[in-house]
């Protein structure tokens, strides 16, 4: 039996429903798959037979859960499991769950009702395929009971007799070994193996026929309707093939040349393509050579045009062509050289635009070079130029000052070059005037040296400003352009839908749409080759031999200043900001050029005072030195916009050592005055009445020297000021020259004038201190060896000071004009000034009473009323007080006389009325009264006498004491 069947063992079927599976039914109509029962167990292997299991066990369930040891039994698992002690007890309800009753359902059975009649329904009319009788499903356990002893190795899908595993378990060597005088045994254990395969191999075909039997309608279909699907196989092979010879037909007829045409078309497209890549490919092999030939022309910014675009050609339209593969890298270090070249030209051309001869013309040097260099140094970000060119205006600042002093130097033949060999040395032999004009030279180059600084940075400028307003431009026109595009969007179905209507293909008027962009992009050549030639007319037309290329660049085309066209390319890569703070810089290297000069300016300067020649120097010397640098420092101020404070505060400095110098020797001159002064009054020379009368014209300055006229003219006994006289030492007539000198110093250096008005203050606090000291405190009589101080000194003193007091607002308000208004707070000092001179000239008054009361105390307390009349006590007072008025009624004015007058005559009846009262005289009209009222008498007619005292009050009755 095993040999009429095939050796392979039969796979286990998946389901008994797989023969009338048809092939387009869906998956989800399949019942599940049921697998037959192992009716044959797998034998026991030699390990599993001593695996303990749960069919080893000789104890059954019910007599492990008896424990015999318990008093009784327990009633249930509870008892058993928590003890004796465990009592059923009645669970509580919950709360919080309600009672369900069949009320709760009512709703939802009234929902379902009606589709619970319709499936009833629908199972009376359909009823289910799979039903069938009791018989069959016995039928079916027998059958899955038998298959269950086939063991299960053979009922997988991967079962093959070729593994060596698989075919040791199916054929064990021990059931073939014959060794070992075991053959009988073995004989029969192999038979039984072979009767064992043959029953594995009934049971399977029997259940296969019997399933076939269940299906054997579905078979004898099949095979009735194979006969009628060969009628409609052939009927549709001959439709077919008719259809076919058809087909070939048209196509031979209709197809076949329009399609040829096609791709002639495109065989013609194809070779203009590849035609216009071979002529790419050829200027693109001319790039290198190209860029050689600008580069000798210093065209660099073609060059870099030609290299961005030959990079770009090669990355979109060349990407992976062999023969190209080293050029993009080639290209990189050729534009790091450029780069480099650049920066040499820049810093050849800094040096030849800077160290030019300076002369009067101040024009920019070669501008287009100019331009072309600072656009490519854009271009490739090499925004350090501006450092070059800072150093080389720093080395030709100070190549300027050399060359002019080696020029100055050479032309002066008292200089020995040989003998002094340092060029500083040199420079400071120079006198004043041949110094100063050294100075102005070196100004005048600065000056143009500056102006051609502005020049060329002008120019920079521009095109910075230029690329900048050209970004602002390019973002105008994209944002243009994106409303543009949107509008266009909007329009396309519209505009696809009349091409469909008029029968064209969508495609081919897309392409047409493309056409006119590409025809307008062949206007910007894409390289600057001088050798590419124009694409022939009668090879390709000129839509054709465009490329389909994006690096053609936006251009746009702005003028300098000079009127040079440049031409600004899109791929300038630096943003707005960059942009601007390169703008800053420039505006800020001008500043830096203007200070380079001036601190160049401030060395030279320094270097000639080095053995204090700027010291030394006299007003005028330093009044023309200060208005050169100050002109100097107003030029370059104009020239970049902004004062640079180093030769400004290099003046100042100057400034304040000839403030001092000037002041210490003013001061040192008056104090020599002051020391020889002898207190007599002196002639004033036509030249100081000239003097004063240019202060009452409102001109505070030195008059100029007349040559005839002041040598004719005879010095006048008085200074006349406003129509007053004024008699004066010769100390106090330089004291008003040094007072305008002090004046006119700060109309000539403005920027002296805080410490000019600090240092005249304290010459007028001197001056008041020092003659005090030598006049009211008596000093002249050691200083120049004075006898005595008489009422003449003191008349002339004071009037002096009057005139120094009457010239004080005149200075103060000259001051005020000129002094900056955070300062006026300094005019305060004058009015101090002018408290100290007032209490100065009362003290003198004061004293000159005083001298006339000691001298009436001295002749008053030996007085005797008595014969003759006057007295003699009265005419030696009439004398002193005559004595008294000659020596300063011609010092004094008028008025001040008459109150000098009326103080003494009080001090004279003061002491008059104390003797009197002494001698017990009173106006009773007895002799003694007479002979009183007579000298007294006498006194008044000699005091009223006096020349300008004839209307003095003197009131002589106070003498006498008030009756009681």
């Amino acid at each position: 039996m095993a040999s009429s069947h095939s050796s392979s063992p039969v796979p286990q079927g998946s389901s008994s429903d797989v023969f009338f599976k048809k092939e387009g039914e869906p998956a989800k109509h399949l019942r599940s798959v049921q697998s037959l029962p192992d009716v044959c167990p797998k034998e026991p292997t030699v390990t599993d037979q001593h695996r303990w299991t749960v069919y080893h066990s000789k104890v059954n369930l019910p007599a492990a859960l008896n424990d015999p040891t318990l008093a009784k039994r327990e009633s249930d698992f509870f008892t058993k499991t928590w003890g004796l002690d465990f009592v059923d007890t009645e669970v509580t309800p919950s709360f919080y769950l309600p009672q369900i009753s069949k009320e709760h359902f009512i709703t939802y059975q009234q929902e379902i009702s009606q589709r619970e009649k319709i499936h009833e329904r629908c199972k009376n009319i359909c009823p289910p395929k799979d039903t069938f009788d009791r018989t069959l499903l016995h039928i079916h356990d027998k059958s899955r009971t038998d298959l269950e002893q086939v063991p299960k190795i053979f009922m997988k899908p991967d079962f093959a007799l070729d593994d060596s595993l698989t075919f040791n378990s199916v054929l064990p060597w021990s059931h073939f070994n014959t060794a070992g005088g075991k053959g009988n045994r073995d004989a029969a254990s192999s038979k039984l193996l072979q009767e064992k395969l043959s029953h594995y191999l009934d049971i399977v075909e029997v259940n296969i026929a019997h399933q076939i039997s269940l299906r054997s309608e579905a078979f004898f279909h099949a095979m009735t309707s194979q006969h009628e699907l060969q009628d409609y196989l052939k009927k549709t092979s001959q439709a077919v093939k008719m259809l076919r010879d058809k087909i070939a037909q048209i196509d031979k007829v209709m197809c076949e040349g329009s399609l040829h045409i096609l791709r002639l078309g495109l065989t013609r497209n194809n070779c203009v393509k590849v035609y216009n890549k071979l002529k790419l490919m050829a200027t693109v092999h001319q790039t290198q050579p190209t860029v050689q030939v600008l580069l000798s022309t210093s065209e660099f910014v073609g060059a870099l045009d030609l290299i961005a675009t030959t990079q770009e050609v090669l990355q979109q339209e060349l990407q992976g062509v062999h023969s190209f593969r080293h050029l993009g890298s080639q290209l990189c270090e050729l534009e790091k050289l450029i780069d480099k070249m650049m920066i040499a030209e820049f810093s050849t051309y800094s040096h030849n635009d800077l160290n030019r001869p300076l002369e009067g013309e101040w024009q920019v040097l070669e501008e287009e070079r100019l331009i072309s260099l600072v656009f490519g140094l854009l271009k490739q970000r090499k925004l350090n130029f501006l450092e070059i060119y800072g150093e080389e205006m720093i080395i030709t600042a100070k190549n300027i000052i050399k060359e002019r002093v080696i020029n100055k130097v050479s032309q002066i033949e008292e200089i020995d070059t040989d003998a002094v060999v340092k060029l500083a040395d040199q420079m400071r032999m120079l006198n004043f005037p041949q110094w100063i004009d050294l100075l102005k030279d070196i100004f005048s180059k600065f000056t143009i040296f500056l102006q051609r600084v502005k020049a060329t940075l002008n120019i920079i400028s521009n095109v910075v400003l230029s690329v900048l307003d050209k970004n602002q431009r390019t973002r105008e026109l994209e944002e243009i352009s994106q409303q543009k595009n949107a509008a266009k969007d909007n329009s396309l179905d519209t505009e696809v839908a009349y091409l469909t209507h008029e029968g064209m293909f969508i495609s081919d008027a897309f392409s047409e749409g493309e056409l006119a962009p590409m025809a307008v992009d062949t206007t910007s050549q894409r390289n600057a080759s001088p050798n590419s030639e124009p694409c022939s007319s009668d090879s390709v037309s000129e839509p054709e031999c465009t490329t389909d290329s994006s690096s053609s660049k936006e251009q746009i085309t702005s003028s300098t200043p000079g009127g040079i066209d440049i031409m600004i390319n899109e791929d300038t890569k630096l943003t707005d900001l960059e942009l601007g703070k390169l703008a800053n810089s420039i505006q800020e290297l001008l500043c830096s050029a203007s200070d380079v000069c001036h601190d160049r300016a401030v060395k030279f300067l320094m270097s000639r005072a080095k053995d204090g020649f700027l010291e030394k120097l006299n007003s005028m010397e330093f009044i023309t030195l200060s208005r050169l640098m100050e002109t100097f420092i107003v030029d370059t101020e104009q020239i970049c916009g902004r004062r640079s404070m180093s030769l400004l505060g290099a003046l100042q400095s100057q400034a304040n050592k000839f403030v001092n110098r000037f002041h210490e020797e003013r001061k040192t001159k008056l104090s020599l005055l002051l020391d020889n002064e002898r207190w007599k009054q002196a002639d004033v020379p036509a030249e100081f009445q000239d003097l004063v009368d240019s202060i009452a014209d409102g001109k505070i300055a030195l008059p100029e020297k007349k040559s005839g006229a002041t040598e004719e003219r005879k010095p006048a006994e008085v200074l006349t000021v406003e129509g007053q006289q004024y008699a004066v030492v010769g100390t106090v007539l330089l004291l008003i020259r040094i007072i305008l000198e002090y004046c006119q110093c700060v109309d000539n250096i403005p920027s002296v004038t805080t410490d000019m008005l600090t240092r005249l203050t304290d010459l007028l606090k001197y001056f008041n201190s020092r003659s005090c000291q030598l006049v009211l405190g008596a000093g002249a009589l050691q200083v120049v060896g004075l006898k005595t101080i008489t009422t003449k000194n003191l008349a002339l003193s004071s009037r002096c000071l009057q005139l120094i007091v009457h010239y004080i607002p005149v200075i103060r308000a000259h001051f005020e004009a000129r002094l900056p208004p955070k300062q006026c707070n300094m005019l305060r000092h004058f009015d101090h000034i002018t408290k100290d001179y007032h209490d100065h000239i009362a003290e003198i008054s004061a004293k000159l009473v005083a001298i006339m009361d000691s001298l009436f105390d001295k002749l008053l307390s030996k007085y005797e009323v008595k014969a003759p009349v006057p007295s003699p006590c009265f005419r030696n007072i009439c004398k002193q007080m005559t004595k008294m008025h000659e020596a300063i009624f011609d010092l004094l004015p008028e008025e001040q006389t008459q109150m000098l007058f009326l103080r003494i005559n009080a001090s004279y009846k003061l002491h008059l009325k104390k003797q009197l009262s002494h001698l017990n005289v009173i106006n009773d009209g007895g002799p003694q009264n007479g002979l009183v009222t007579a000298d007294v008498a006498f006194y008044t007619g000699n005091l009223q006498a006096l020349k300008g005292l004839k209307d003095l009050d003197l009131n002589m009755a106070e003498i006498w004491e008030q009756k009681r």
